[in-house]
């Protein structure tokens, strides 16, 4: 591999992604579900690589570059290589540039979406332990880290699913990354179609409580386009570039962030490694990622810049616009390298924790979100479905078709519950850390363990928040 096939192989992606948005234009159905152009865009290079078109035709002898399917060998090498980098990118940049309310702000607005939102997840677990343990592992031979998937899949999406490849791989489950980045996707498509349902069937219940009919979207929002005087500005310049290029900058404040997480991660390594693990030989902070704590050092990196920035120069939308497209190119690479052949070889196994995760994400939102959400439940509980789905992007679609005029707590709520929940969950220190956690101890312990937490959650919420009104 040679730094011409790299490059080479980055334009792929960057050609792709134009590819993917043209078909989303061109394909209402598409727009219907909500479905991003990188998601496309990935499937397209899935389609066209060794794993659907090289399993059809070979294709060696009219290019003689392709040893399966239409993209060079080095290509898909390099693509490989991405997911784990990018997702720490996407993370480092979650608390950039936002504010950090008090811990008391956030709770007295977001409190019970916080654990609703930890029911929804700690869920997704016990449902999957729950039929590794009792009928996949015994039946079809199913690796117990697999109990795993769910919530990985679904809260943590395809940047989850990736950046946790080399963690499965080191503890002996080769399949996962593989099995994870299928759930994800089945997460994103259940997510938009369920969703919408959902809130079609809340008009006719007359579940919402909020005057504003949920939004029905014109020809040029389906396509994801904004009218010329409609744009809003893509970032504001906080520096001159006689000085420093301000897209230079904030990437800087993200790279600082990966660097301090970084430094976490190795600090907590060697701690482990003096402590507990040589005690007792059980190692968890080995196996963890480096993406949670690049989250932790971005919010590191943004307490000391609201005290010491004076200028100012942190800007939220430059560093949204770098998170969206190291988030793309992820999705994109993780989808084009996506292995088939792993997900048709676990066929059932795959499909019923799909459905056992389905399930339980409906049966919160219809049973027990209106009981602990006890005032708008409906506009605020269809975001959090959403992003136990497929992530919060998909949280914040639902949310703006069933409120669209922003005319209750619903958005405002959602994004203070992140600061209480992205760190430990949907990608956070717990996500990344429970694979470990049920290869050290088990299945069965660590079911007990997110049993109990799980059920004091339900305790807590159905009657701690019960004469709550927000």
């Amino acid at each position: 591999m040679t730094e011409y096939s790299v490059g080479f192989s980055i334009l792929l992606l960057g050609m792709l992604l134009l590819i993917g948005k043209f078909i989303r234009v061109k394909i209402t159905l598409l727009q219907d579900l909500f479905l991003p152009s990188s998601v496309i865009a990935g499937f397209v290079a899935l389609l066209l690589g060794p794993e659907v078109l090289g399993n059809i035709v070979n294709l060696t002898d009219v290019f003689h570059w392709s040893e399966a399917g239409l993209f060079p060998k080095h290509s898909l090498e390099t693509w490989g290589y991405l997911p784990a980098l990018m997702i720490n990118v996407v993370f480092a940049a979650l608390f950039l540039g936002k504010k950090l309310p008090t811990l008391s702000k956030v709770w007295n607005l977001a409190g019970p979406q916080i654990v609703l939102g930890y029911i929804f997840s700690f869920g997704q677990y016990i449902v999957g332990l729950l039929l590794v343990i009792f009928f996949l592992t015994p039946v079809f031979g199913v690796d117990p880290l697999a109990g795993a998937l769910i919530e990985i899949g679904f809260v943590g999406g395809h940047g989850t699913a990736a950046g946790l490849g080399d963690t499965f791989a080191e503890m002996g489950f080769e399949d996962g990354e593989a099995l994870a980045t299928g759930m994800a996707t089945v997460g994103v498509l259940g997510g938009a179609i369920i969703g919408i349902t959902l809130i079609n069937w809340g008009v006719r219940k007359q579940k919402f409580q909020n005057k504003t009919e949920p939004q029905t979207r014109d020809d040029v929002e389906k396509k994801g386009l904004t009218e010329l005087d409609q744009r809003p500005p893509a970032g504001h310049l906080s520096t001159k570039a006689e000085s420093i290029e301000p897209l230079s900058l904030h990437f800087g404040y993200i790279a600082l962030s990966i660097i301090l997480g970084y430094g976490i991660l190795q600090g907590l390594v060697w701690i482990e490694s003096l402590t507990w693990g040589s005690a007792t030989g059980v190692y968890l902070i080995e196996y963890v990622p480096l993406f949670p704590l690049a989250m932790v050092g971005g919010i590191i990196v943004q307490y000391v810049l609201d005290r010491i920035d004076v200028y100012k120069t942190l800007d939220p939308d430059l560093i949204s616009r770098i998170q969206g497209f190291a988030l793309d190119i992820l999705i994109v690479s993780s989808l084009a390298t996506l292995e088939l052949a792993v997900i048709r070889d676990n066929i059932v196994p795959f499909t019923v924790l799909a459905l056992g995760g389905i399930i339980w994400t409906v049966f919160v939102f219809r049973v027990l979100a209106p009981r602990i959400l006890t005032s708008f439940w409906f506009e605020r509980g269809i975001g959090d479905f959403g992003q136990s789905m497929g992530v919060a992007a998909t949280g914040l679609l639902l949310m703006k078709v069933a409120d669209p005029d922003n005319d209750t707590p619903a958005l405002e709520s959602f994004g203070y519950k992140q600061i209480l929940f992205e760190p430990i969950v949907g990608g956070g220190l717990f996500t990344a850390a429970s694979a470990p956690l049920i290869f050290q101890f088990g299945a069965v312990n660590i079911l007990i363990f997110l049993s109990i937490i799980t059920v004091a959650l339900l305790i807590f919420g159905l009657l701690y928040f019960k004469k709550m009104r927000i």
